[in-house]
């Protein structure tokens, strides 16, 4: 039966869709370079062969925008696995177990978030240097937590209901309870939780690369399309700014419907 939330999870399945696909097939169809320069084309307006026109240094800005956002959503997806796996082994066992396992888990934990997130971000990409790989080892170092304490909640309900203590009368290994029935029944949380992740990281991805931090030019990135963008509002060239803008809040609008149509799915049935 299709309910409220159902309506949700179809929306915001049906725009993050609609924006993978342009950025996925859309370089199928585009013939421009996006680092290719044409300094006797710069700021030209829309045409069939510049669709969104071109930038300062006469880049394409439709291929900037298609490949950058390629890139961007990879990097913000692909930082997500691993906290949310890390984060989700980690906290079933500190639930499971507790104790000295719990204690170590979890003030870890308590160290790395009394940092903020985004100090603590760009101070791990400041000293590991801009690009993916620093981008992917600092957002791992800091979000498993978020997942962690999520999953530990969920299993310190979870170890008190009866299937899980006659897993443990009848001797099956601890590991192999965790692995077949815990992990299973509190891994739907984290998927939820990964939704808005998902959000913070492009942020992240396109707040790091606006101050120069992040992707390495000359790879286009939507951050900085808009840093330039920015130095050009004045003279009426918004496209640099709005597009890859706009796109950023339609993409983490349709990414929160997501989320938020999941958790009818996928909430715990006690």
């Amino acid at each position: 039966m299709l309910r409220h939330r159902n309506l949700q999870l179809w929306l915001g399945t049906a725009i993050v869709g609609a924006i993978v696909l342009l950025l996925l097939l859309g370089p199928l169809f585009v013939s421009a370079d996006p680092e290719r320069q044409d300094l006797l084309n710069t700021f030209a307006g829309s045409t069939l062969a510049h669709p969104m026109g071109t930038d300062q240094l006469g880049r394409d800005v439709f291929a900037r925008f298609l490949y950058g956002g390629r890139m961007d959503l990879l990097v913000a997806v692909i930082a997500v696995i691993v906290p949310f796996v890390l984060g989700t082994v980690l906290g079933a066992l500190a639930g499971y177990f507790g104790r000295w396992v719990d204690t170590v888990i979890m003030r870890t934990a308590d160290v790395v978030s009394a940092f903020p997130f985004y100090v603590l971000v760009i101070a791990l990409v400041f000293v590991m240097g801009n690009g993916m790989t620093s981008i992917f080892v600092a957002i791992s170092i800091v979000s498993w937590v978020a997942y962690a304490r999520l999953v530990r909640g969920e299993v310190l309900v979870l170890r008190e209901q009866e299937f899980i203590a006659a897993g443990r009368t009848s001797g099956l290994p601890a590991l192999q309870i965790l692995a077949k029935h815990v992990v299973p029944n509190t891994v739907g949380q984290g998927i939820i939780y990964a939704m808005s992740d998902i959000v913070l990281n492009i942020g992240v991805v396109v707040t790091l690369s606006f101050f120069g931090m992040g992707i390495v030019p000359p790879t286009p990135d939507w951050g900085q399309m808009m840093n330039d963008g920015q130095q050009y509002m004045g003279a009426g060239h918004y496209g640099l700014i709005l597009w890859p803008g706009f796109t950023v809040v339609l993409i983490s609008f349709g990414l929160a419907l997501v989320g938020d149509g999941l958790t009818s799915v996928l909430k715990p049935r006690r």
